[in-house]
């Protein structure tokens, strides 16, 4: 069985100081799999566990999260921000009308024809949302 860091042992690994509210904020994050949640999901998750904080403190803690590269941020719906326990490439589902996001099952895609980055920069990644919508009955 893997092992996975505690919160705290996560916190520290990335130079971020353990704070009440970084430790619950990482323990709903990290406590089940890897997960795609927005700063309102997870304020709500927190409050219904008896964790009294702000949303903006969510968000905060989620862009220091981001920053420490513990989650990455998912561009997928202007009006809402995802953010992505999986930190490895890999790439995404978007269900319209759900707001649903699924991972792509063993990204076996290939990704060819790159155009070459201007010069002094390198491609960091590849972020692909695939949208879906439900096929409609004729």
């Amino acid at each position: 069985m893997p092992h996975h860091p505690s919160p705290l042992q996560r916190l520290r690994s990335v130079g971020l100081r353990p704070t009440q509210q970084r430790i619950a904020l990482a323990r709903l994050l990290f406590s089940g799999g890897h997960r795609h949640v927005t700063a309102e999901d997870l304020h709500a998750q927190a409050t219904a566990s008896g964790v009294v904080l702000s949303v903006a403190t969510v968000y905060n803690t989620l862009n220091q999260f981001t920053d420490a590269g513990l989650v990455r941020i998912l561009a997928v719906e202007g009006s809402r921000t995802w953010f992505d326990t999986n930190i490895a490439d890999h790439h995404h589902f978007y269900v319209e009308g759900r707001g649903e996001i699924v991972d792509v099952p063993d990204n076996h895609m290939d990704i060819s024809n790159l155009p070459e980055p201007p010069a002094g920069y390198e491609i960091a990644n590849i972020d692909i949302v695939i949208r879906l919508r439900p096929i409609a009955d004729s």
